[in-house]
């Protein structure tokens, strides 16, 4: 150890020339980390290829309809379709808080997200508008103009009911849940059938667009199956009767009751057979919206976009799918019994980690008040070494919980009959794992060692995650599910609380064993790889995430080597952290609208005046987030945990924060990235709250090191060691 004293000490550059480099190499170091950070979040993947084009569009919808519904004995039509076709999983997200048929029909006709007017209650009932037939070839809904008002004012979506039917010539509608997505914004339905005619040929292709009611499928057992098989005939018979060139749309088009379901997508055409269907607007192969709909439509028959109406992405095919329907939908593969099972399990994760950790720390709390040295002739014996062992392994153990719940959803514990008790005993089994590999490391009792090691352990198991497609994350416990048509790719609100904590305190664990000069050198060169893991297209896809992730670093970089934050300093890391957000968005903004990420897509709305729905959704998402997350009850109690380690006589932050101003910085750095990430990306304190489940344990351990330590000193001989220093030498010496 004095060699190794001996070696820090010494001045990396001994002549007069290599003192001058030291000034220069690291702030040469930091340029280059941002330019590469920039560098990587330019880079964005290629999109595939344009579909062909054909003469006519056939969209059929079938509210309700998921993929556990076919089988090639019951519903011969919709399963050779999607043998024949391209297929994928379909969210059907809308304006509403469950899509109901018809939000799930307005929501098609607007292109964006929309919703129906309900007279009240909130049970999911069949599409009834208010239909009239004036003549003997359209119709025309009376309340059309009231819906696109109530969609226009009430909602911040911007969403124009009608605005498909209004891009083309002519639409023909089949159906009453067809109506709403065929009717034009002051309502009218170009052609219009209650029921399929005996022989739909000639009007299935009158029109270039033609919308399809399959019927409404809901509840279980007998019912279900017979409205599965019904709508299979409609169906059968539609593609008897199809016109040729033409593409056919196959969709369920909303839930069917109060708990949101990923539903069947089937795209078959001229070159849309056999393969996954995708869209840039989900980034997931095999994962399409319902909002991505209306662009594929017109997109297929080569007709231009309503300008800043519609929120979706055309939908093309990317190979893949097994040959067999089963294999792609169902068994393990089954993605809608996954999301599902997520959206239960989570709850419970989450509300269980907040009631472990605050018991651990409501336990630690009078461990810390003795294990801080009294300055009296009396005092309060320190804590046994047993007691401080075991409240040190159950802290590393909470603190593991989240890469835990990460890489348990590796395993098919969603198939289980149990789940939830399925997924807490592989997590508990992997918490396990994780606690004993940091205790059984010969650099254990070091200090910083369980904190570097958690912190490592983090990053890399969401950091490998991102690298091989982000699987862990879509419908796990601790990443995102479908159902909600929040994100389908990249990482998730936990994900990046997790990764810039774990990579935060890492790289300030790491520039505690350089000089000075160094430090902002491994807390930049760390940083940026976190910047460009989030920010790029190809692995985080999460702009907005990558933004806040550069202002985090930047602060931690300003004060690494000690010291406040002062103006000099907050102008370097405000520079830098410009320079990467306005460098992105710059060439973000230079791609066709349709190629733009989110933050290119938001300045665009921003300068075409139509910037202030999405902050309104921001903010309303943000307030629903905050009341309803659990991860909103773990941020709070990491802040009254830390707030109580650093202001109370008994707390020992403020001494570590000193001996080590590195792990100061990164906790900076981390709580700036973290409320910037969650405020811009909608989840208010969702990020925060993961990393502070994370990272507050660990640095409670450490604290708690530092408190343990603070009465080592060197006796005279003859002399003693006061209140409570042999019985600290004791306890450390059991351990």
């Amino acid at each position: 150890m004095k060699a190794l004293d001996r070696l820090r000490r010494v001045r990396p550059f001994g002549t007069p020339a290599g003192q001058r480099a030291a000034t220069w190499v690291p702030y040469a170091m930091v340029l280059l980390a941002v330019a590469a950070s920039l560098t990587g979040l330019t880079l964005r993947p290629a999109t595939g290829p344009p579909q062909q084009t054909v003469d006519y569009v056939i969209m059929a919808g079938a509210a309700g309809l998921r993929w556990d519904d076919l089988d090639p004995q019951t519903t011969p039509a919709l399963w050779r379709e999607a043998t024949e076709g391209s297929i994928g999983w379909l969210s059907v997200r809308s304006a509403a808080r469950n899509t109901c048929p018809a939000d799930g029909w307005v929501t098609l006709g607007a292109g964006n997200y929309a919703a129906y007017p309900r007279a009240g209650g909130s049970q999911c009932v069949a599409p009834a508008p208010e239909i009239t037939e004036p003549d003997e070839i359209g119709a025309n809904i009376t309340n059309q103009r009231n819906i696109v008002r109530d969609n226009q004012d009430r909602l911040p979506y911007g969403a124009v009911p009608g605005a498909l039917a209004e891009s083309v010539r002519c639409t023909v509608a089949v159906g009453s849940g067809a109506a709403i997505a065929a009717a034009r914004p002051f309502g009218r339905v170009d052609q219009y059938e209650a029921e399929l005619p005996a022989d739909p040929k000639k009007l299935l292709s009158d029109c270039i667009l033609s919308f399809v009611d399959l019927g409404t499928i809901s509840g279980s057992g007998a019912a279900r199956k017979a409205a599965v098989a019904a709508a299979d005939a409609t169906l059968a018979r539609v593609v008897a009767a199809r016109p040729e060139r033409s593409l056919l749309l196959v969709a369920g088009v909303s839930d069917t009751d109060q708990g949101s379901r990923l539903h069947v997508a089937i795209a078959e055409g001229p070159g849309w057979n056999g393969g996954w269907l995708t869209s840039a607007g989900t980034g997931r192969d095999g994962y399409l919206q319902l909002i991505d709909l209306a662009p594929t439509v017109l997109t297929a028959l080569d007709k231009s976009q309503p300008d800043k109406l519609f929120a979706g992405r055309a939908a093309n095919v990317v190979p893949g799918k097994p040959d067999n329907v089963a294999d792609a939908v169902q068994g393990d593969h089954n993605a809608d019994r996954r999301a599902t099972a997520q959206s239960g399990v989570a709850s419970i994760f989450f509300t269980v980690l907040a009631i472990l950790e605050f018991l651990i720390f409501a336990l630690l709390v009078p461990v810390m008040v003795r294990a801080r040295r009294h300055s009296g002739p009396k005092g309060p014996a320190l804590p046994s070494g047993r007691v401080v062992a075991a409240l040190e392994l159950a802290l590393i153990a909470v603190a593991l919980a989240l890469p835990a719940a990460l890489l348990a959803d590796a395993s098919p514990w969603w198939r289980s009959d149990h789940p939830a008790w399925a997924f807490g005993l592989v997590t508990g089994v992997l918490i396990i794992a994780g606690t004993a590999l940091v205790r059984a490391a010969p650099r254990y009792r070091r200090t910083l060692w369980p904190m570097a090691a958690i912190a490592a352990i983090g990053a890399v198991v969401v950091g490998l995650d991102l690298l091989t497609g982000a699987q862990l994350q879509l419908n796990g416990v601790a990443g995102y599910s479908a159902t909600t048509g929040a994100r389908y790719a990249g990482v998730g609100g936990v994900g990046v609380g997790v990764f810039v904590a774990g990579l935060l305190v890492l790289a300030g664990s790491l520039a505690q064993w350089v000089t000075r000069t160094w430090r902002p050198v491994i807390v930049v060169l760390l940083g940026g790889i976190g910047v460009v893991m989030v920010g790029s297209p190809y692995l985080g896809a999460d702009a907005v995430g990558a933004i806040a992730v550069t202002a985090g670093v930047c602060v931690a970089a300003a004060i690494s080597t000690g010291g406040w934050l002062t103006f000099p300093r907050f102008a370097w890391s405000a520079v830098a952290g410009l320079a990467v957000t306005i460098g992105f968005a710059v060439m973000d903004l230079r791609r066709p609208e349709l190629e733009q990420g989110s933050l290119g897509r938001f300045l665009t709305e921003l300068a075409g005046g139509t910037g202030g729905p999405a902050m309104q959704r921001a903010a309303a998402a943000n307030g629903e987030t905050l009341l309803s997350s659990p991860l909103t009850v773990l941020a709070l109690i990491g802040v009254l945990m830390l707030a109580f380690c650093q202001y109370s006589p008994w707390g020992g932050l403020n001494r570590l924060f000193g001996l080590h101003p590195a792990i100061r910085a990164a906790m900076a750095g981390t709580t700036v990235a973290t409320l910037v990430a969650g405020l811009l990306g909608g989840s208010a304190l969702t990020v925060a709250g993961a990393a502070a489940a994370f990272i507050v344990p660990a640095a409670v351990l450490t604290t708690l090191r530092v408190l343990l330590h603070a009465a080592d000193r060197t006796r005279p001989d003859g002399q003693t060691d006061g209140p409570g220093g042999p019985a600290l030498r004791k306890s450390l010496a059991s351990r």
